[in-house]
């Protein structure tokens, strides 16, 4: 697939870059931000794909997260790709924040009108990687997986649902057991209709409770003074209570004081780099 370059900056002593093609899997123009360390010049990177939260381009994180820094001194490439299609002009698409445009919830619809466009779980897991290892020097294998909010929940799944697939898992503020908080209960019934049992498929407190597969060390940061964290839109506990039953080795930090802002991003970028090169390195 062809990729047309749409910017690039040099950062911290790579190139932060942003490129535009043709998804097969969303029937649309999908834009992605890359970058590409310095180490990315001569030698072969592990790969980090960062999944933003509701209403968030590929813009976000590559403007607010501080990411550069820490990819370049460790030598992993940064993959941020957009949260929904764009554009497609379905009835409805941009009527609410929180669901349709810029809020795909990083399911594959099965509901019309949605289920054309609407794959962004097969997007991020299946077709950007394929798209990323044929045209930048990536290392395969050394694949991870990280995000915010709604990408919170977009990297646990991915992680849970593919056993072995990534190297290792983090998330700040994700939304951990969406059957039970109004966005995920609102973007589910729309994307995968009203049968609940469908829904446990993207569910990351209901995947963790069935995982078996190789080790996953996951990283939770969670800031103390979020607002969702006190509306129950994001659950942490009832994750954490189905991971230290299964035995699934999980890191949550509670941050005093720390919103759900890209200011408590920044502020914890750097750990969450560390924790994915101990993995992707190893």
């Amino acid at each position: 697939m062809a990729l047309t370059l749409v910017s690039s900056n040099k950062c911290a002593g790579g190139f932060q870059k942003v490129f535009e093609h043709e998804s097969t899997e969303l029937k649309c123009k999908m834009k992605f931000a890359v970058y590409l360390p310095p180490k990315a010049e001569t030698d072969k990177c592990a790969v980090m794909y960062w999944l933003s939260g509701l209403t968030c381009t590929e813009q976000n994180f590559i403007t607010k997260a501080g990411s550069q820094l820490g990819a370049a001194e460790h030598g992993i490439i940064i993959v941020a790709p957009d949260t929904s299609p764009r554009g497609c002009n379905i009835e409805g698409e941009d009527e609410s924040w929180d669901f349709g445009t810029g809020a795909g919830f990083y399911v594959n619809a099965t509901q019309d009108p949605w289920k054309t466009n609407y794959r962004m779980y097969a997007y991020v897991t299946e077709e950007l990687p394929k798209l990323i290892n044929a045209n930048f020097p990536t290392d395969p294998e050394k694949m991870s997986i990280s995000g915010h909010s709604m990408g919170g929940h977009g990297a646990l799944i991915c992680a849970l649902k593919n056993p072995g697939k990534y190297k290792a898992v983090s998330a700040f503020a994700p939304i951990c057991n969406p059957m039970q908080c109004p966005w995920g209960q609102k973007a589910f019934s729309g994307y995968l209709g009203p049968d609940r049992s469908t829904w446990e498929a993207y569910d990351a407190t209901v995947l963790a409770a069935s995982y078996s597969g190789p080790q996953l060390d996951i990283l939770i940061d969670q800031g103390r003074d979020d607002q969702f964290l006190s509306a129950s839109q994001l659950l942490p506990d009832n994750l954490i209570a189905v991971c230290s039953e299964k035995k699934i080795p999980v890191v949550f930090r509670l941050q005093p004081g720390y919103d759900h802002s890209y200011f408590f991003i920044y502020s914890f970028m750097n750990d969450h780099i560390k924790h994915h090169t101990k993995y992707l390195n190893a």
